[in-house]
Order: C-alpha cells, then sequence, then structure tokens
C-alpha cells in the first residue's frame, strides 16, 4: 500500500492526513517500528490512530498513560476473586498442593491489559499509546523492553510471544521531556494545528453540509482566536463543534448576531478565564476578520 493510497483511505474515515504524516505512517508499517506523534493537545493525534485502524481495517487497542500508571494496569493482572473463590473450592475438596497452584495460575485466571492483548491478536492491530508522557519514567522504560522484543514474560506461565506485530502509535503533548531510548526506537513527526486549507478540508469532511461562506469564516475565526492570549487553544474537535452550534442555530454569517456568535464560544473557549477575556468587542473584532 502507497502512502497516497493510505491517505486516500484515511480520508474515507474522515480524517485529513497531509503528505508528511501519511508518509511517515507509510513508513511505520513498513519499516515495523513504533512511531511517536507530538505536539500540542486538540491537533488530532489520537484521532490518527483511529482512523488508520478504519483504514486498515484492524481493532484498535487503546492504553491510555497516567501518573502511576503499572505493570497490572498497562499489561497483564490475575483475576484475584476467581482465584480466592478457586482455592476455597478445592480447600473444601480436600484439593491441596501443585495442582491447584497450577490451576490458578493458568489462562483461564490470565486477564488481559492492553499491551498482552494488543500482542495476542490474529489480525495485527493498532495499539495506541496515548499521552505517553504523562506516565512515569519507570514505566517508559519497560515498555521500551515490550516495544524492542514484542514479548511479555508472565513468570507463572513463562515468555508470551506476539502472534502478530501491532502498529504502534505513541502521542505526547510535552507534559514532560521523553527518553533518548525511546525516541530512538521510534519514528516521529510533530503534529501542530493544521494550515487554513487543511482545516477547511477537515472541517468539509466532518460537516459535509457547511456553507462554503460559513466554513472559511470559521476556521478564519477559530485560527485567529488561537493567536490570542487564552489558557486553552481550541482545537479540532472544538472547531468542529463551533461549526457544527453555528449550523443547528441557523447562523450562516458570523457577523449576523454578535450576541448568538458570543454565547456560541462556549464550544470553543473551556476556562472560565478565556471566556472572561475574549469579550464581545475582542469576538466581533475576530469575526470582522474572519468575513
Amino acid at each position: 500500500m502507497s502512502f497516497q493510497q493510505l491517505q486516500h483511505d484515511m480520508a474515507g474515515e474522515g480524517y485529513v492526513a497531509t503528505d508528511d504524516l501519511a508518509m511517515a505512517l507509510h513508513l511505520m508499517d513498513v519499516l515495523e517500528r513504533p512511531i511517536l506523534l507530538e505536539g500540542p493537545a486538540g491537533v488530532g493525534k489520537t484521532e490518527v490512530a483511529r482512523a488508520l485502524a478504519g483504514a486498515r481495517g484492524a481493532k484498535l487497542i487503546r492504553l491510555q498513560c497516567y501518573e502511576g500508571l503499572d505493570a497490572s494496569q498497562a499489561i497483564y493482572e490475575w483475576n484475584y476473586q476467581r482465584q480466592l473463590l478457586t482455592i476455597r473450592a478445592a480447600s473444601e475438596a480436600g484439593e491441596t498442593g501443585r495442582a491447584v497452584e497450577d490451576r490458578i495460575f493458568s489462562e483461564e485466571f490470565l486477564l488481559e491489559r492492553p499491551l498482552l492483548a494488543a500482542i495476542r491478536q490474529p489480525k495485527p492491530p493498532v495499539l495506541l499509546i496515548d499521552e505517553i508522557d504523562r506516565a512515569d519514567e519507570e514505566f517508559e522504560a519497560f515498555l521500551l523492553e515490550v516495544l524492542s522484543e514484542f514479548q511479555i514474560t508472565v513468570p507463572e506461565l513463562g515468555t508470551i510471544h506476539a502472534t502478530t506485530q501491532p502498529l504502534v502509535v505513541l502521542t505526547a503533548n510535552g507534559t514532560r521531556d521523553l527518553s533518548d531510548a525511546l525516541r530512538r526506537r521510534c519514528l516521529y513527526t510533530y503534529l501542530d494545528y493544521p494550515d487554513r486549507e487543511t482545516e477547511l478540508a477537515i472541517l468539509r469532511a466532518r460537516c459535509p453540509g457547511v456553507e462554503a461562506r460559513l466554513a472559511g469564516q470559521v476556521v478564519g475565526f477559530v485560527q485567529a482566536l488561537r493567536r490570542e492570549e487564552l489558557e486553552k487553544v481550541p482545537g479540532i474537535a472544538e472547531m468542529l463543534d463551533f461549526a457544527a452550534a453555528l449550523m443547528g442555530l441557523g447562523i450562516a454569517d458570523l457577523t449576523s448576531d454578535p450576541a448568538v456568535l458570543q454565547s456560541t464560544l462556549k464550544t470553543l473557549l473551556k476556562t472560565q478565564v478565556d471566556q472572561a477575556n475574549v469579550t464581545t468587542e475582542v469576538t466581533q473584532r475576530l469575526a470582522g476578520r474572519a468575513a
């Protein structure tokens, strides 16, 4: 599959991939290497994995990272409740010793978490390791071992080798610096906010009923708003919500009703400070530029 074909297939999933991104994803497949997507929140990094899975007809398995994430939540854990019930039942039946131990530490009692599930799929899935920079450095080091060998050792069962090798997409928002070791093992692409033409294409793909004039005004307004001093810059999802709100209210021109326009900023501004600072005067100024 060429990168152009991948780009076309992702467009069918509603994702507008630039040539640079499509080529990076194509190389990830060809070289069988993970890809690290870095950039500000709201630019569509997570959506890349979803669209890639759809384009490939693959299952999407997601591991959401957070501080304190450990192996039991990311790889596997034992079903302790069932193990205790089995031990109790065996004891009542007079069973003890190695036979009971072998039974409770078998596949029947193993609970798969995302990393283990990803390497045991019959068809290569897309494994999304989302916001890896929110996890601790200790977990990042452990993850390197899994991604290098695509095998997991369960002490009670032995080493589980990958049935298939997943397509691995890691995302990061810049919460902390990632290790050089992780970066070396990954292909890398930085995703920024899209340019005007790309964002217009995204809007048309996701909101096919939007009129051309309103689409241009929405994108122009949101891109101008991003240049204001904001605590949380609106991303692509917020832009789409903004457009949907305007369409739902029957607004065809941003300058037609300043009061209604101001009320729809709830879709774009997600903190009290930002809503207070973007006054009606600011809104009208931005709308005039976008018109």
